[in-house]
Order: C-alpha cells, then structure tokens, then sequence
C-alpha cells in the first residue's frame, strides 16, 4: 500500500500529495478493468479476422461445388473475323466445322430524290406490315402474331424530317433516316431485324387523294404484290445460311444462340472455306477456382495457428491461446480436410487429388496428382463438390467445409455466439470502469474536504500554540525580573 508522507503539520500540510496517492490506490481496481478490457477487445477484433477467414474459405468452398465451375469451358475459332464463338454454361467440348454461305439481311427500302425537305409536303396515312415476300416477290405472307401499323401524318402537312419521327414513334418495326447526299435528301427504310419474317410492305392513303404518283407520301409506297414500287428495295430481308459439320442451317440473325447447345456462334461474314470451332474445359478457370480454395484454407490455418499458439520467444500468450472455442475450429476444419468421400471410387481423399496437407496444417499442392485429376475432372470433381443430402458420406470435402463454415457463420454459430459473448464483457467491464470511476471521484471529494478542514483546524491550533507559547515566554520573563 501507499505510503502517506508529509513534509510538516498543520498549514504545512502537503494535501494535494496525500490525496493524490490515496485516489492512486483506488484507481488499482480500475487500471486492471482497463488492462482486461483491452484485452478483451483485441480478442473480439481477432474474431472479426477468423469470422472473415472463415468467409472467405466458404466462398472459396462453395465454388468448388458448382456445376459451372466444373464446366466451364473456353473455344477458339480458327477465324474470328468470320464466326466467333462464345460457350456458356452448357457448353459441350468438342470440335466444330462451319461454313458461312450468307448472312441475315434486313430489308431496305430507299425513296427518290424528295425535292424541298424542309417544306411541308407529307400528309394521309402510312401502313407498315411485317411479313415475309416469296422469292418473285408476288406474294406476301403477313409475319404471325405482327399486326399492321397506321401512322398517321399530319394534318397539317409534315416535312421529310417530321415523317421520319413519326414513322420511329410508331414501333412499326422499321426504322426511318434521312439520308443526305450531294444528290440531295432520300428517306430509308429499313427493318427493325434481320431475316425473312420480318420484311415488310407499305401502302399509303394520300391526302392528295393519288397514292401512286410519286408525290408526297406516295413516295414511300411499297408493294409488289400489287405492282407498286414507288419506293426502291435497296437490300432483300434474308435468313443467314451455314453448314455446320455438314448439316444446313438457317437463322434469322447472324447469332446463332440455339445451334450448339449452351453455345452462341456469330456470323461475321461469308467463308469461302469451313471455320474450325473447338470447345474445351476451361482449365485455367477451374485452377484459379482450386488455387483460391488452397489460398484460404491456409490463411485461415496460419492465422489459427498464430493467435492459439503460445509465444515462447516472448513468454507470453497470444491473443486465442487457450481459447476453446478457437482450437475446435482448427481442429474441425483439419479434420474436415482429411475426411473420405464415398462419392467416387477414384478419388476418396483430397490428398489423392494432390492436396497434400503439411505438418504445420497447410496445403501443398503436388502438381503432377493435381494435372492427373484434373484429366479425370468428372470424377475429382465428386471428392469436392458432390452432394449428397441422404448419404453424408458421400458428400464431397469442400461441401463439407462449406457446410461446416456457414454453421460456425450462422446466427447460433461459434465465432457468433463467442463474438457475442465477447461483446457482452467488454460492455459489462466498461459499465464497471464507469461505476468506479464515479466511485473515485466521490472518494477524491470526500478526501479533499475532509484534508481540507483537517489542514484549517490544524493551521487554527498551531496559531493558538503560538500564542500560549508566546504568553508563557512573556509570563517567565516577567517573574525573573
């Protein structure tokens, strides 16, 4: 305990020095909250590392579980100027020999010269119909489920701009511009899409009360099942036409979307020769997807392993050493990653696959075990990803750790409840600091009034033993006279 020391008595008295080391023994309690407090929160904030750990080993687990990790794949086209190719999720491996013989065209139709523009000379009615024309272009077949469209123009008149807006509002399926030139202004029209379905004819209700004398909206006419051609067809609507391994094929569009399936293929132009396509398993994707499985595991594991080891070095403990909670996560997690799968006869461990698990718990990969699996991914696949909800066993590794993840992640999990638990402490602890320091401070006050009335009173009798002293040397000098 303090030692109370004072240099002398009465108004001598050093009372700020004896309040102050007796406030300094109060405050013992308090300074060893504060040590445990800090404490206690730099353990939380290292859960909040394993809970980002075991995040990130879940993520990369679960990757390891989908299908289209296992199936992507990546292709190659001998000539992507000509057809390009892009595999989606259900993309089959194989080789692929195509030949562009045409492309898919949109109709096009183009008007003559339109003489003053900008001046107000396009009135009546304009029909789009979507349809497709036989091959002498006698007959036309409306397109099935497409309607006829009226635009209505003016009144009053429209100019050549103010019809090609109103032909792009109405949602015809063609589309209008004004095409300017050294000749002068034309309006094109051309189908909203590619393909023989979708070419279209256009007959008009002049207002000039003569829809066929190239004047006014007459001039956008077109239609020659009926022997009107007053509007030009610059381009035919066409279906793209292909061989592909030997078989026709037609399309709409130059996108092929269900040709090959989980496959798009794009016809960029004709081929005077067959396009080799090939269609792989995307290794290099499946290894990054392995490769981020490996880099969490292991992170996890050093930090595991570094926060519940003890520091000899130091002679101290670090921040989970001891801490239960912390050691079955480490333990579960190894256990986890020696485990069997019965789901496939080749590959029962993670070690057979080259996941070779090193003495401080890490894994190293033995690349020539990894290469020899990854040829057989059907069946690596199972040690990993498979599940099963009947027959645990024979559920693969990594579904395992990520079902063993999202249980320490879950509401009633481990690193939550601990997480929790650790909370409440701290704040039961910050509420003791607060509790005692009031105490302290009711303390001090008490000391500084009661040293402070001690010091008058004292200061009072030394005062008063001055006097008597200076009475009774008056008195004996006065007798000895």
């Amino acid at each position: 305990m303090a030692t109370i020391s004072s240099p002398g008595v009465g108004s001598g008295l050093d009372v700020n020095n004896i309040i102050s080391q007796l406030v300094a023994v109060e405050r013992v309690p308090l300074t060893k909250l504060a040590s445990a407090a800090t404490a206690l929160e730099t353990k939380l904030s290292t859960y909040g590392k394993v809970k980002s750990a075991v995040s990130s080993l879940r993520d990369a687990a679960a990757a390891l579980t989908r299908s289209e990790t296992w199936n992507k794949t990546s292709a190659t086209s001998s000539d992507t100027g000509a057809v390009s190719v892009s595999p989606g999720a259900n993309a089959t491996p194989g080789s692929y020999s195509i030949q562009v013989d045409r492309l898919a065209a949109a109709q096009s139709n183009v008007t003559g010269l339109i003489a003053a523009p900008d001046t107000a000379q396009f009135e009546g009615t304009l029909t789009i119909e979507l349809g497709s024309w036989d091959l002498g272009q006698t007959n036309f077949t409306p397109k099935v489920g497409a309607t006829a469209i009226d635009i209505a123009v003016g009144p009053p008149a429209q100019s050549l701009a103010q019809l090609r807006d109103k032909i792009n509002a109405a949602g015809a399926g063609v589309v209008a511009s004004v095409l300017t030139d050294a000749s002068g202004a034309r309006l094109v029209l051309r189908s909203s899409a590619s393909g023989e379905s979708n070419a279209f004819r256009a007959t008009v209700a002049d207002a000039d009360g003569n829809s066929g004398d190239n004047l006014g909206l007459s001039a956008l006419a077109f239609d020659p099942s009926a022997g009107i051609l007053t509007m030009a067809q610059a381009l035919a609507a066409a279906n793209a036409s292909a061989t592909l391994n030997n078989v026709a094929v037609t399309s709409e569009s130059n996108t092929l979307t269900d040709v090959l399936d989980g496959m798009t293929l794009t016809l960029n132009q004709v081929t005077a020769s067959p396009v080799q396509l090939s269609v792989a398993q995307d290794k290099p994707a499946l290894r990054k997807s392995i490769d981020a499985f490996v880099t969490a595991y292991n992170d996890l594991n050093k930090l595991m392993a570094d926060q519940t080891k003890l520091d000899t070095a130091n002679k101290s403990n670090n921040t989970l050493h001891g801490d239960n909670a912390a050691l079955a996560i480490r333990s579960q997690m190894r256990q986890m990653l020696g485990a069997t799968s019965t789901a496939s006869n080749t590959f029962t461990r993670l070690s057979d696959a080259g996941f070779d698990v090193q003495r401080d718990g890490s894994i190293k990969l033995d690349e020539t075990k990894l290469a020899s699996a990854l040829g057989n991914a059907a069946e690596a696949r199972k040690v990993f990803g498979n599940v099963d909800s009947l027959v645990p066993a024979n559920n693969g590794v990594a579904t395992r750790i990520r079902t063993l993840a999202d249980l320490l992640l879950g509401i009633d999990g481990t690193i939550v409840t601990r997480s929790e638990g650790l909370q409440k402490s701290i704040d039961l602890n910050h509420d003791r600091q607060e509790h005692l320091t009031d105490r302290i401070a009711q303390v001090e006050k008490r000391l500084r009034a009661q040293y402070t009335a001690l010091d008058r009173q004292m200061a009072q009798l030394n005062s008063l033993s001055g006097y008597i002293t200076q009475q009774l040397t008056v008195f004996n000098n006065s007798r000895s006279n």
